[in-house]
């Protein structure tokens, strides 16, 4: 991929005490989809707003293609920008909605032919005439999606564009912004708190937290090989345990799935008592008190993710003593673990 296509050169922005970046630090490959990922408050929103124009940052440059935007008005910018409201007009049809920001760019003729195959590509032709108020959420998602690339933008970017829709029609339309991504060759920055979209969506995530970017990574890496505990805690389920061996302070984490349970009556490997058990249709998911060398129990739990098929050769039940392994090459350890918490 080209490097650079899109490049934040150390940019900063406080609203009166409350710092809401620093050291922003961010080069993003053309036609690249990349999630920003984060805790609420953490300012990946707001650095979305710099990008659109729609805010000033304090310090740092915004740079595309090589030409310095920090300066240039949002109307200016060639970006398309869809807001977690839709922000539809709701006294105008889909297709006036999807045609208003062409208005002033192109003649009355290209305007109706790029409304048509807008309303092509979301599959909306037959709800061309209806007023938002007349649609469903995620039809109205998918307005919104159509208004912001009709005008052909150098970027897209998406401020949490899934986050009111039930979960069904979010996975559809997931699918949908990644095909209309690639179909239409752009870059696209998308925020969300969600680590599933972001797993799911992005060539690479941006994990942010506190103002500052933490991790930057495929979603392969950032899941199997997060460089902090928080970045670990936050992208999917994980178990953090203190590290057996008396020489060392480390915290190792593991995630649920690469915990090995061992059949009744298996004397090696870690000793836990069952906590939780809970069924959740593809697998069942057990939570564990470590039992300690001497018996006790060290108030520290690890999750167990067992497929639902390979329960049968398992006899678990809550309060029963299992045993299970923590397969070195699954094991990710901390030697800091100064940055535990979330948020």
């Amino acid at each position: 991929m080209e490097q650079g296509y899109l490049s934040l050169h150390n940019l900063a922005k406080r609203f009166g005490k409350h710092t809401a970046l620093q050291d922003i630090q961010l080069d993003i490959a053309k036609n690249e989809f990349i999630c920003l990922l984060g805790p609420s408050g953490c300012g990946k929103t707001t650095l979305l707003r710099i990008l659109a124009g729609l805010e000033k940052a304090d310090q740092g440059s915004v740079v595309i293609a090589g030409k310095d935007i920090t300066s240039l008005p949002a109307g200016n910018r060639n970006f398309g920008m869809m807001f977690q409201s839709y922000a539809l007009f709701p006294n105008l049809t889909v297709s006036e909605n999807i045609a208003y920001g062409l208005r002033n760019r192109f003649s009355r003729a290209q305007i109706a032919d790029r409304v048509e195959e807008m309303l092509h590509l979301v599959e909306l032709g037959e709800h061309q005439s209806k007023v938002p108020a007349q649609l469903s959420g995620g039809q109205q998602q998918r307005v919104a999606l159509a208004r912001a690339l009709a005008f052909s933008p150098d970027c897209l970017l998406l401020d949490e564009p899934l986050s009111a829709l039930d979960a069904k029609v979010r996975a559809k339309l997931r699918n949908e912004i990644r095909r209309l991504h690639h179909q239409f060759g752009m870059t696209t920055i998308m925020v969300t708190h969600d680590q599933e979209e972001a797993l799911t969506m992005a060539d690479r995530i941006v994990v942010m937290n506190q103002s500052r970017i933490i991790q930057v990574g495929t979603p392969k890496e950032v899941y199997e090989r997060p460089k902090t505990p928080f970045v670990a805690d936050f992208i999917g389920a994980i178990s953090f345990i203190q590290s057996d061996r008396h020489s060392e302070q480390a915290m190792l984490a593991i995630r649920p799935e690469h915990v090995q349970l061992l059949r009744d009556g298996h004397e090696k490997g870690r000793q836990g008592i069952v906590r939780e058990l809970e069924y959740r249709g593809t697998h069942y998911r057990i939570v564990a008190e470590l039992i300690g060398p001497q018996g006790t129990l060290l108030q520290q739990f690890v999750t167990i993710d067992v497929p639902a098929h390979a329960m049968v050769s398992h006899h678990v039940w809550p309060d029963q003593k299992i045993a299970f392994t923590l397969p070195p090459e699954h094991v990710i350890r901390f030697d800091d673990t100064a940055d535990l918490a979330v948020g």
